[in-house]
């Protein structure tokens, strides 16, 4: 009964996993600039992934399986925000300027006010 109670939250965990991760396709499609592309692909990715990721450790209910599930949702969620952050900066100090719509460049004050 309990094993076959955790392959239905699993299941639930794979599917919303998987929404999460078309939504940051779809977003990666729609949205107007660089920076806000990266953003869907960064957060909505991460939280696909790492639904994923759960959802196969809690369906494997093998140790090693499990071990290597949560390293990886660790190893995401500490290195998707840095890379993301990174590669805005950089790709905005290289001249890629964000979309019209956007109202507030917090890092045009920021290089304004740097020698």
């Amino acid at each position: 009964m309990i094993i076959l109670v955790s392959q239905y939250i699993a299941a639930a965990l794979m599917v919303i996993g998987a929404l999460f991760s078309l939504l940051a396709g779809i977003g990666i499609l729609r949205l107007p600039d660089l920076y806000t592309r990266m953003h869907a692909a960064s957060k909505a990715g991460v939280v696909g992934a790492g639904l994923v990721l759960f959802a196969i450790a809690m369906a494997s209910g093998d140790g090693p399986v499990v071990l290597r599930a949560i390293l990886g949702i660790l190893f995401l969620l500490l290195t998707t925000p840095v890379a993301a952050h990174l590669l805005a900066r950089a790709a905005y100090r290289a001249g890629h300027q964000p979309a019209s719509i956007t109202i507030i460049n917090d890092l045009e004050r920021e290089t304004s006010e740097t020698p």
